[in-house]
């Protein structure tokens, strides 16, 4: 696989030295630095914030876009390959195809005076979104683009929110003859009353987006002689006009109903966000997508993301814009286009233009 490092105006290039930089949560570092000092060579005024994000600077207005990506993956190694026009690698679709593009579209842009376009690459949003949090305390720019794979022809303009529990079951040994349960069998139940409350709360919502979507994504089990113990982690994907508090209280009534031991606690959680369609920013790449010969679309996602965070504290126009198919998502053939990823820079770029001018 070909190194930028020598070629910072290779498109292609600075994607793959990207995904050659394995940079699951929480080891982001070796990413980071190599982006940083790639966007420094393109003329980027470029730096590592204190929370560990990359952050690149192009202009010296006071109006500020903000491209605001993300640069750690879940885990599992996907040895980086390009077969044609397909680049393989953990990262590609989710989110460091939508990240590279970002730089390579914000220099492709003439700033005219007063305006800045900021790029960041965000550490830890795949999971409690750190590097997203540490800028709420920032002054809302005025507007952003998320960089999440929606497709090169797609907006996205929405996300579910997401809460995350841990669901703890102990209860006293019996004998195996014994009629009495199994803390397991507790857990189980516990589980499938949950299940039970989400199916009819979507009774009447075909959508997936209008639906409250359990996930239980980790069991353990233990016992020393004297107790039985089983811990659950459970996620809950949570749809547009339901509070986190809700769901936590829909978890609590569920587990109670089967299992009166039962312990739930909410580790964190974030509610749903949709943005609004009508703002200079979507008609900007409306336009632009356009351009390319071709009808665009809008979206609304499943699963979460930093949108969910910025954009009630900013309350400015945001949309999110990348290449990719979201359903490679944290697969193990996770691969991109890159024709497509090409496209969207140049879609990226002439929206931008537009903007500013």
């Amino acid at each position: 696989m070909m190194d930028p490092d020598d070629k910072p105006g290779d498109e292609t290039g600075l994607l793959a030295g990207l995904l050659d930089r394995y940079s699951p949560t929480g080891q982001e570092g070796e990413a980071v630095d190599f982006l940083v000092q790639h966007m420094q060579r393109l003329g980027f005024r470029a730096r590592v914030d204190p929370a560990g994000n990359a952050v690149g600077t192009i202009g010296t207005g006071d109006r500020e876009i903000l491209l605001l990506g993300h640069i750690d993956t879940v885990r599992g190694v996907i040895p980086v390959r390009r077969e044609g026009d397909t680049l393989w690698g953990r990262g590609a679709v989710d989110a460091k195809g939508c990240l590279a593009g970002f730089v390579c579209a914000a220099r492709r842009v003439r700033l005219p005076a007063g305006w800045r376009i900021t790029v960041i690459g965000a550490v830890c949003e795949e999971s409690d979104s750190r590097g997203a949090r540490s800028l709420l305390g920032n002054s809302a720019p005025e507007m952003v683009v998320i960089g999440e794979p929606s497709g090169w022809d797609r907006i996205a303009l929405g996300y579910k929110g997401s809460a995350w529990f841990r669901c703890r079951v102990q209860q006293q040994e019996a004998h195996t003859a014994s009629s009495s349960g199994t803390a397991c069998e507790a857990a189980v139940a516990v589980w499938d009353s949950l299940k039970g409350a989400a199916e009819a709360y979507n009774v009447g919502k075909p959508r997936v987006f209008e639906q409250v979507s359990p996930r239980l994504q980790a069991i353990h089990s233990s016992q020393d002689g004297i107790n039985q113990r089983v811990e659950m982690r459970i996620g809950v994907r949570i749809p547009e006009g339901l509070r986190v508090e809700e769901v936590r209280q829909m978890v609590v009534e569920a587990a109670g109903n089967v299992a009166a031991e039962a312990v739930v606690e909410l580790e964190d959680g974030v509610p749903a966000y949709r943005a609004p369609k009508n703002t200079p920013l979507v008609r900007a790449l409306l336009a632009s997508i356009r351009e390319e010969g071709i009808q665009p679309g809008f979206t609304v996602k499943t699963g979460t993301s930093d949108m969910n965070l910025v954009g009630p504290v900013w309350n400015c126009p945001i949309a999110a814009y990348g290449p990719g198919d979201s359903r490679l998502d944290h697969t193990p053939d996770e691969h991109i286009d890159l024709s497509e990823y090409l496209s969207s820079i140049r879609i990226l770029a002439d929206a931008l233009q537009r903007l500013v001018l």
